[in-house]
């Protein structure tokens, strides 16, 4: 893939050749979703986080309803743009999207929904330069990894969503999701799902043992060599201050050092395998990888298929995060975006999405929705976590550019990129 240089200005060459394998060899080459059958995975996916670019002069402009004019009355139309495999879709006819078919019905609104959102900082790279100039991007719903819409809501590139054209998502939000450090008081964005990293292991590869922390997985001999951490800086890192008892949310340099530190001594004993993106899934899955960190929707997924995938919420906590749904600045079709997102807030139409996407759903009420489609589903805490599993989710805090590009680097030179 031939990389736009403006989504790396700035950058240490490290960072930037971390960056550029992940979307040859990591997440960012991955999909969203996989539909797993123990010999074959799908690909697309997400993508490593970028430090922050300063908004261009006068980027803010997109947010007063009067300098932004809404067509939707008249133009029954809404361009979304999501992640590949990232919405329910008919089994039979995989050209239908049977709640977004529904939505079309009941709103008379036509939705061209195209699935371009390979790479958060790819399709950043594709919208740039129409934001910065103050532009309409041709979507007028996008959905992001929340640091990407937390960036893009900083600079002043997201419009301030209408509270009154969003009684269903207002209503039914899950308390947890209320808050995030990307939008305080949801004013841009709301969740189309959560997302999840834990640990998790082949018990066949473990010899029946159970794996449950990352102290485990640095340190237990009986699976060295046959462990791998994630690519992603915020995961890794994350899951492991947590391990060593730092909070995420609040670390400090030395902190941060002392946790590269713990790893390295790992990778100098070689307990580590590697550090992957999605790919780390087939090698779990045939058991050349014996215990890893993961994602927890892949997780679920890979689950359906092979009986000896387990996972974990190591009893230090785990990473949460959302991937968001925003409108961009000078959007022609706020109103059409708004009534989408309030009515994947019903709890029914959440649930139908949720079993089949398999990640964290952000609604209440669908649970009890769930129970009514797939009573196995509905019990997963994975998808619906419970009060205790909640408790124990942890973000990673927000970093200024300078942080991002400072840690990046150390991470890099640790996993060798």
């Amino acid at each position: 893939m031939d990389l736009d240089p403006q989504l790396y200005e700035g950058l240490p060459d490290p960072v930037r050749k971390a960056w550029e394998r992940s979307t040859t060899s990591g997440r960012a080459a991955m999909s969203r979703r996989r539909l797993l059958r123990l010999s074959a995975l799908a690909a697309g996916g997400a993508a490593l986080a970028a430090c922050g670019i300063p908004p261009a002069e006068g980027s803010r402009g997109g947010n007063d309803p009067e300098d932004t004019p809404d067509y939707s009355k008249k133009e029954k139309v809404l361009n979304f743009a999501n992640w590949p495999l990232y919405i329910d879709v008919d089994d039979k006819n995989k050209k239908k999207r049977p709640t977004l078919d529904r939505f079309e019905r009941e709103s008379g609104i036509r939705v061209k929904y195209v699935e371009d959102i390979n790479d958060n900082n790819e399709f950043y790279g594709k919208i740039k330069p129409q934001l910065a100039a103050g532009q309409d991007t041709g979507r007028d719903l996008v959905c992001l990894t929340d640091w990407m819409a937390g960036r893009v809501i900083r600079q002043g590139w997201a419009q301030r969503l209408d509270p009154a054209r969003l009684p269903n998502a207002v209503a039914n939000l899950e308390d947890r999701f209320r808050t995030a450090a990307q939008d305080p008081g949801r004013q841009y964005s709301y969740p189309w799902a959560g997302t999840a990293c834990v640990v998790a292991y082949n018990k066949k590869a473990t010899g029946g043992k159970k794996v449950t922390s990352v102290t485990q997985l640095l340190e237990d001999e009986s699976l060295k060599g046959k462990v791998s951490m994630l690519s992603e800086m915020t995961d890794t890192v994350g899951l492991t201050m947590l391990d060593s008892g730092i909070d995420p949310g609040k670390f400090t340099d030395d902190d941060f050092d002392k946790v590269i530190a713990r790893m390295q001594k790992a990778v100098d004993a070689k307990q580590l395998r590697r550090f992957s993106g999605n790919d780390y899934l087939d090698e779990l899955n045939s058991g050349d990888i014996a215990a890893c960190l993961a994602w927890a929707g892949d997780i679920v997924q890979l689950k359906l298929d092979n009986p000896d995938i387990e996972f974990a919420l190591p009893e230090s906590g785990y990473l949460f995060g959302t991937d968001d749904l925003l409108v961009p600045a000078k959007a022609r079709h706020q109103a059409n975006a708004e009534a989408l997102i309030n009515y994947y807030y019903q709890p029914k139409v959440a649930a139908e999405l949720a079993a089949w996407v398999n990640y964290i759903c952000p609604v209440s009420g669908a649970k009890a929705e769930m129970e009514k489609i797939d009573k196995d589903v509905a019990a997963d805490p994975l998808i619906f976590p419970d009060a205790e599993t909640v408790k124990r989710g942890k973000n990673f805090r927000p970093m200024t550019a300078g942080e991002h590009a400072r840690y990046e680097n150390k991470f890099a030179k640790l996993i060798g990129a």
